[in-house]
């Protein structure tokens, strides 16, 4: 069986990935850099040893790295996408895709000139919460998918310089990617209204007068989806919310992130006689941890902390306690095998493309007071 060899670029939230690299049994070689030395260094030691790069141009030019995994300043993404495939690597980058639909379309053609893969790794779509939805929708159980919801809020009060200011649906992928996964279409366009009022100095360096976004999508399908994301000077509890209503089921987060979600069912067809309201029934239910799909190497990774070796299939069960719901080892896996199959993976340069431009087009309209604004296609 082939094995590639694979880099992680940035280590602050990428050294949540260096563990299950190492593990990967498609991973013959491990690459780590950042622009911190010392945090490579001690990084390497906590998962037991792996190669360090002096510089993200030694990488590059590095004929034996077989793919690279980008963990960076959401304003380097583009940049640094098309420098991974134009070196004729596998690239797969951290959210968004781009922050401009010129660095989308420049990273759509270093894709397809290069013949290498291209994801974004989007972590709302293999979380315990969309495993489960999909699996309501493939069973027939959601009927007919009447309106999607996705939210996001979050205070990034303190974060790295480059957040500061940072227009809310440029980040808007986890509010908007459970959206376009389960609608087996793509966003086409959108009306977005940006609301409140921010700090000046917050405005200075993207000239975002808004620290919330509210965007209404329409799909090719003629479905509609609504999401808000909330980046500054909003007093919410984290969420990162995904709402899905059927004709005979609807699932709907909890308030905040870690709440066991909702979900509503009617209990007859139709209305009991003599009565104007079907009969429902709601239920609190703790998501299950979907592993099975995973190489057993990297199941322990789907529940973090809370794994125990001693009992390991019983603290399988339920997810909890590890990275982005348990999304991690899923991401890692999917872009692995899509190098070592040779084949396209899931969330490309296509749906990647689609989940961020619509983000894009959202602020764009919004700063046109809720201008219908057409999504490319890429």
């Amino acid at each position: 069986m082939k094995k590639i060899h694979v880099a992680l670029v940035g280590l602050s939230f990428g050294a949540a990935f260096a563990a299950i690299y190492k593990a990967h049994p498609d991973v013959r070689a491990l690459t780590l850099f950042d622009i911190n030395r010392d945090r490579a260094l001690e990084v390497a030691k906590s998962i037991g040893g792996a190669q360090i790069a002096g510089s993200f141009e030694e990488i590059l030019s590095n004929r034996d790295i077989d793919a690279v995994h980008l963990v960076t300043p959401i304003p380097m993404h583009g940049d640094m996408s098309v420098r991974v495939l134009n070196a004729g690597k596998h690239c797969a980058c951290t959210v968004p895709m781009a922050t401009s639909l010129e660095d989308i379309d420049r990273i759509t053609r270093a894709r397809r000139s290069s013949g290498k893969n291209y994801m974004m790794m989007e972590t709302t779509l293999y979380t315990y919460q969309y495993h489960y939805v999909k699996g309501m929708k493939e069973r027939g159980e959601l009927g007919r998918i009447q309106f999607f919801r996705g939210s996001h809020y979050q205070d990034m009060t303190a974060w790295p310089d480059y957040w500061m200011g940072l227009p809310p649906m440029w980040y808007g992928t986890h509010a908007i990617a459970p959206m376009v996964g389960l609608s087996d279409s793509r966003i086409c366009e959108v009306h977005c209204y940006g609301s409140g009022s921010m700090d000046p100095e917050l405005v200075k360096r993207y000239h975002n007068p808004y620290p919330v976004e509210s965007a209404l999508f329409r799909f090719e399908s003629g479905i509609k989806g609504e999401a808000t994301r909330s980046l500054f000077e909003t007093a919410r509890i984290y969420q990162e919310g995904m709402f899905v209503y059927g004709s005979k089921a609807t699932f709907e987060w909890g308030f905040g992130d870690g709440d066991a979600p909702y979900v509503t069912t009617f209990t007859v067809d139709v209305p009991r006689e003599g009565r104007r309201e079907r009969d429902e029934k709601v239920e609190v239910v703790p998501m299950p941890n979907f592993y099975q799909d995973l190489p057993e190497e990297l199941w322990r990774f789907t529940v973090g902390g809370n794994f125990d070796p001693q009992n390991p299939h019983k603290s399988l069960e339920m997810g909890g306690g590890a990275g982005h719901h348990g999304s991690h080892p899923h991401l890692v896996h999917e872009f692995v095998r899509s190098c070592v199959e040779e084949r396209r993976p899931w969330i490309d340069e296509v749906l990647g493309g689609n989940i961020t431009a619509a983000g894009l087009c959202a602020h764009e309209s919004a700063l046109r007071e809720g201008e219908r604004v057409t999504v490319p296609t890429f």
